[in-house]
């Protein structure tokens, strides 16, 4: 897996290229994919803006989450994570957003959802939606950390997709 700071420029290389800004909505990283593109020089013009939205209640207050949903499906789930990255392109000025909403452990787990489960949330102004669910392993950090290169690289490959 490539260096995180790697792909940060490889990500706001592609985010320059085409004239486009970035959101964050993190739940489970807490703020950490937005902490590694503010740490490199020049990211705030590919950088928009970041929500931390840790509590459901902050997840339907800032980014506009339906409770129904939240109440159905969970927070750790498809339709939440596809709701936070739509919900934080509405709320921006951005033209392309990342949400993740996962279970970092060590506990909070259960059968149906266990620990290391993360969901990434794509979402674009001009394009096509989608989430991928990920089992990452590890401890706390470690599942942190999977999930910020994750979600970056996730971008990149849906930046580089041909159109």
């Amino acid at each position: 897996m490539p260096d995180l700071s790697e792909t940060v420029a490889r990500l706001c290389a592609l985010l320059e290229k085409s004239g486009i800004s970035l959101v964050t909505a993190e739940s489970c990283t807490g703020g950490m994919i937005a902490a590694a593109i503010t740490t490199r020089p020049g990211s705030s013009s590919v950088f928009d803006r970041g929500f931390v939205t840790y509590s459901n209640a902050s997840k339907t207050q800032m980014l506009g989450v339906p409770i129904p949903l939240l109440e159905t499906h969970g927070a750790v789930s498809a339709q939440v994570a596809s709701a936070m990255a739509i919900g934080a392109l509405e709320h921006s000025e951005a033209g392309i957003s990342v949400s993740v909403t996962g279970i970092a452990g060590p506990s909070g787990g259960s059968d149906e959802k266990p620990v290391g489960l993360v969901y990434i949330g794509l979402a674009q102004r001009s394009g096509p939606k989608r989430t991928v669910m990920n089992r990452f392993t590890g401890d706390r950090d470690s599942i942190r950390s999977q999930t910020t290169q994750a979600a970056l690289l996730l971008l990149i490959e849906d930046m580089e997709r041909p159109t």
